[in-house]
């Protein structure tokens, strides 16, 4: 897996990065309108090889891949670049494709900034006129014309200046009453023309996540400086929290952009259909960023003397050109369920990949063939993503065969994989039906046990944990803490003889009935910072004064409610120091990456995908339904950005890179769309989706029921928020 730009794309970046910082400066784009074209510019990206990026070098470009120009995009996205670059980076490279003798006096003059040229986005024989990105600047137009490929002339009274939204150089022109000349024609011509097109999509794509990303970096510095009521109003969860939800979206519509050209890149069959999603993504994603932007400059915002303005109007302005962005949400879903083909362009070289590598893929088959020859039909009926699935025969095996603590460490007894293996083990056992929540929590203490606890309590419970023999709970919530941890007022007196006495409540102490022994994080000190005065003790939960009452949910899973009335434990097991519970309690932190819950979106996905085919709509398969494969389409988008979240979370992991909030962003964003496309996907499949009958009915709907606990557990989306929010945008802290 790589999420890193090469060398030589690291210093190409920063070259384009400098000269539009000095070029196309805010100061130049206002003076750039209303034409919205920089001639200066323009020649400066000229020189700069910038307009040549796409063309072969054997016809005198620089031969790039489609991912350098999606970087130079995201750069010109992020300076607001006045000129039709999108349009002259593909027209560029169509000229040298299809162009021949009859194009190649315009390529040159186009790639050395000395003319601009555009395409025409619809067949001029169907569409004759037609909006033109750039059309106001172009002096040729390509186009298709039936089966032809034409230039067309466009001289300067052939398009008329217009006032328009974003101060663009956009012209409608009519393009059938200017001098055209027959480039090509032939299915590969026509081919390579709509490949140009996909391309378009992506590159401007790349663009609206640099205008999106700039967009949140400027709200995000104003909301530093800006105080109402005495406070900086970066600290009101109400402007930090919207402005972390579309940090994920827009840098989602970035990894959108790479996931198709890598698509691109290794032929993959949804390739088109990820082209449409990225364009539809970010056009949307964009449009939102920049709204919330503005909205965090309040009255401000609306004046011309802040830039915010800017952004806002062009991140609007960019995609239109092509038409309404929801046609490619749609378009999509024709894609991927509809069997529409699409002309794809060549990506060149790819430096980026989502592998997860030959280790992830042993793993995978370890699991497969495990679950092959261990797992009877009648154990599979025991199976369930709650605590309740827990299968004491199955969990000493997976144990025998060290495949029960995939994350913990090999020094502690467990397997030790890296977060690529991990991902991977965890969708193999989810194919299978297998959910083991108790393993992930008793790994956890095992590892703080291993860290923390005495020779005697490490001798007395560890062996017995790493045989798979027990499982443990963590003991953290309270009826009035929630979220908050620190705010636990379950008490640990020490005795004089140096035991501890334990009284107090804990709530959603999930699998207390199942396990031998609960982690619990008790106050110890009062007269300290909360923080400071909390200490970890590992509890048997068959200790007198230890009493379990169970708490049912809408989800079809038991959680408890535990209560400790004089719970006797020896000094010895203590984990820790004395009011050290929080370093103690870091030590988990040892075994996180970047999860979520794209696992469970995925399963979702096919579910919904299997009751589309079994239902009928109209006569038909609903799958058949247009509408059908859109809100389908929109599911797998989200499902693809829940995993490229995930999987830069897990890379930065691995690589040691700095870490700004990844997880987080991974575990929010996808239990919010797992939230948001169960109650959809709920929707599309009824009534069938009512029935919790066996099969992909019943799996929607217990997803539906599972979906709604997602945002809670494991830290809610609003403790999240503000971590990305903090760790990602530089706002200040918005908790106490």
């Amino acid at each position: 897996m790589n999420f890193d730009l090469t060398d030589d794309q690291d210093m190409m970046r920063d070259m384009f990065a400098r000269f539009l910082d000095e070029h196309s400066s805010m100061a130049r784009v206002r003076e750039a309108a209303p034409s919205g074209f920089d001639p200066v510019l323009w020649s400066g990206l000229a020189e700069l090889g910038a307009l040549s990026i796409r063309v072969p070098e054997e016809a005198g470009g620089l031969g790039l891949g489609l991912f350098d120009a999606a970087i130079l995009m995201e750069e010109a996205g992020r300076t607001l670049t006045s000129g039709p670059l999108a349009e002259t980076l593909v027209t560029a490279r169509l000229l040298a494709q299809l162009g021949g003798d009859a194009g190649a006096t315009l390529l040159a003059q186009v790639v050395s900034g000395e003319a601009v040229a555009s395409l025409a986005f619809h067949d001029v024989a169907v569409e004759p006129v037609q909006w033109i990105g750039g059309g106001q600047v172009a002096q040729a137009v390509i186009a298709r014309q039936g089966e032809e490929i034409v230039l067309i002339s466009v001289p300067d009274t052939g398009r008329i200046a217009e006032d328009n939204l974003a101060s663009t150089p956009i012209a409608q022109i009519d393009l059938l009453a200017h001098p055209r000349v027959t480039l090509t024609s032939g299915a590969d011509a026509l081919a390579t023309f709509a490949a140009g097109i996909e391309e378009w999509k992506l590159l401007i794509a790349a663009g609206l996540a640099g205008i999106g990303r700039e967009a949140l970096k400027l709200a995000a510095a104003y909301a530093c400086e800006r105080k109402q009521f005495d406070q900086y109003i970066g600290q009101f969860q109400a402007i930090s929290h919207p402005l972390a939800d579309l940090l994920c979206d827009v840098d989602g519509g970035k990894f959108l952009v790479w996931k198709a050209i890598r698509d691109l890149a290794d032929g993959a069959p949804q390739a088109g259909a990820a082209i449409s999603i990225a364009a539809w993504w970010s056009s949307d994603a964009a449009s939102r960023a920049v709204g919330q932007a503005l909205h965090t400059f309040g009255g401000y915002g609306l004046t011309t003397e802040y830039d915010i303005f800017l952004f806002n109007l062009r991140a609007k302005a960019w995609p239109l050109v092509l038409g309404d962005p929801q046609a490619l949400i749609a378009e999509a879903g024709r894609r991927l369920y509809g069997g529409e083909t699409a002309a794809l362009p060549d990506a060149g070289a790819m430096p980026v990949d989502f592998d997860l590598g030959e280790d992830a893929r042993a793993i995978t088959q370890e699991i497969e063939a495990f679950f092959a020859a261990n797992v009877t039909p009648d154990m599979r009926e025991t199976f369930h993503y709650s605590w309740e699935g827990y299968n004491p025969e199955l969990n000493r095996k997976l144990a025998e065969q060290n495949l029960l603590y995939l994350g913990l460490p090999k020094d502690v007894g467990g397997r030790g994989l890296s977060a690529y293996e991990k991902t991977a083990a965890m969708d193999a056992f989810e194919l299978q039906g297998y959910n083991n929540p108790a393993a992930s929590v008793t790994q956890m203490v095992a590892l703080i046990i291993h860290r923390f606890g005495s020779e005697e309590l490490k001798a007395a419970v560890l062996p017995e944990i790493m045989r798979g023999e027990v499982i443990c709970s963590l003991g953290y919530s309270e009826p009035g803490s929630g979220s908050d941890v620190f705010a636990a007022q379950c008490r640990a007196t020490q005795e004089p003889d140096g035991s501890w006495r334990i009284d107090g409540t804990k709530m959603f102490t999930s699998g207390a009935n199942l396990s031998a022994y609960v982690l619990m994080l008790c106050r110890t000190n009062t007269e300290v910072a909360k923080h400071k005065g909390l200490t970890m003790f590992i509890v048997p939960l068959k200790a007198d004064g230890v009493t379990i009452q169970p708490v049912y949910t809408f989800q079809d899973e038991r959680t408890n409610i535990t209560f400790y009335d004089g719970v006797r434990i020896p000094d010895s097991w203590r984990l820790g120091e004395i009011d050290g519970g929080v370093r103690t309690m870091s030590a988990s932190l040892e075994l996180e990456h970047g999860g979520g819950f794209a696992k469970y979106q995925r399963a979702m996905l096919y579910a919904a995908e299997t009751l589309c085919r079994e239902i009928r709509h109209k006569g038909k398969p609903l799958i058949e339904d247009e509408g059908a494969q859109t809100r389908l389409a929109r599911t797998a988008a989200n499902l693809w950005v829940s995993e490229l979240i995930a999987f830069r979370a897990n890379w930065a992991s691995m690589e040691k890179k700095p870490n700004l909030a990844y997880g987080p962003m991974a575990k929010m964003f996808s239990s919010e769309k797992f939230q948001s496309d169960a109650r959809d996907l709920l929707d599309l499949t009824a009534p069938l989706s009512l029935s919790k009958r066996k099969g992909a009915a019943a799996e929607i709907n217990m997803f539906y029921r599972h979906a709604q606990g997602a945002t809670i557990y494991g830290g809610t989306s609003e403790v999240h928020r503000s971590m990305i929010a903090e760790r990602a945008l530089g706002l200040p802290r918005t908790r106490a």
